[in-house]
């Protein structure tokens, strides 16, 4: 049974408050909806100041998730780190935590994009010193002690639910990046598959006298959509991929590594590109039988949700059982 994602960004370009306020309420039913059928966990991330409304508060949105669901897991891939005072993260982690029983799954990056430091007041050029604070405070205020924060004692409460503390990894695709987990003990979550970083990564754990380990994306990570008919859903819905694909691409440089890169121009070329894939239930199920993982994005680049829905019943009903699933719980 392969690993299974919905993601969520709530991306919609064209969205008023009313649509906006729809697609979210329908984005927490799918998870609830996804919970009730097995899928693994809820992936979102945090974006700020986009057109599009790509989603800039991960937490808030993984507490409407908890609220709905019993089992499934939120993954935030990725928070931008320096941009969070370390203590109010802390906080709201911890009660994230325990809301959930453990789960919450925070991937901390760094990020790409100097606009969203500048929005937020954050120096760039002291991007790598801020993330160090950041997880070096977290993994102390955890431990429901005091502790030294910038020259005062502090003390975080309420202790979270998972011990020793809840999980959090260090994301990148660089060697800071891996340095950075290795030296804090931290799990690596490159953005791209990159086995020489795990080999780097591996080298610096053993050199800091630390133990890790790493959940690094598959050779071929696509973003998927079913639908029975593929043809006539690229044709009546390739613009919102696309429309996602080219944001994408937009913010980042040349140097960043990325398992949904795409350098598509057109429908045409997204589609024969692969990183972005709408394929029938059949298929869904021969690209399971052989990845570690399935990501559906039911609801991308301001997907009507309607047809989301539609996506994600295939998923749950037409592919997930005949791949070992255990569907709906009993009374459901």
């Amino acid at each position: 049974m392969p690993f299974t994602v919905v993601r969520f960004n709530l991306v919609d370009p064209h969205a008023t408050p009313e649509s906006l306020a729809a697609r979210y309420r329908a984005a927490l039913d799918m998870a609830a909806y996804a919970d009730g059928h097995g899928v693994d966990t809820v992936q979102t991330e945090e974006h700020h100041g986009a057109e599009n409304n790509w989603l800039p508060s991960p937490f808030a949105f993984a507490a409407g998730v908890f609220g709905a669901t019993r089992k499934i897991a939120v993954t935030v891939s990725a928070i931008i780190g320096p941009l969070h005072d370390p203590l109010r993260l802390a906080e709201e982690i911890a009660v994230l935590d325990l809301m959930s029983r453990g789960r919450l799954v925070t991937v901390a990056g760094i990020g790409y994009r100097p606009e969203e430091y500048e929005a937020l007041g954050v120096d760039w050029g002291r991007r790598g010193k801020l993330q160090d604070l950041l997880l070096e405070t977290l993994l102390q205020a955890w431990t429901g002690e005091p502790f030294t924060y910038r020259g005062r004692t502090v003390r975080v409460t309420p202790r979270p639910y998972t011990r020793p503390h809840p999980m959090l990894l260090v994301g990148g695709s660089s060697q800071a990046a891996a340095r950075r987990a290795a030296r804090l003990g931290l799990p690596f979550f490159p953005s791209a598959h990159l086995p020489e970083l795990e080999t780097y990564y591996t080298e610096q754990c053993a050199r800091y006298g630390t133990e890790g380990w790493m959940m690094m994306p598959g050779e071929e990570t696509p973003l998927l959509h079913l639908s029975e008919d593929p043809d006539r859903t690229w044709a009546e819905y390739g613009e919102h991929f696309l429309h996602e694909a080219r944001t994408y691409a937009s913010w980042q440089s040349k140097d960043i590594r990325s398992a949904v890169r795409s350098t598509a121009s057109t429908v045409a070329e997204l589609r024969a590109e692969g990183v972005y894939r709408i394929v029938t239930p059949d298929e869904c199920v021969e690209l399971g039988r052989r990845l570690d993982s399935l990501v559906l994005h039911p609801l991308c680049g301001g997907m009507p949700v309607d047809e989301g829905w539609r996506s994600l019943r295939l998923l749950c009903e037409r592919a997930l059982p005949r791949l070992g699933a255990s569907g709906l719980e009993p009374g459901q």
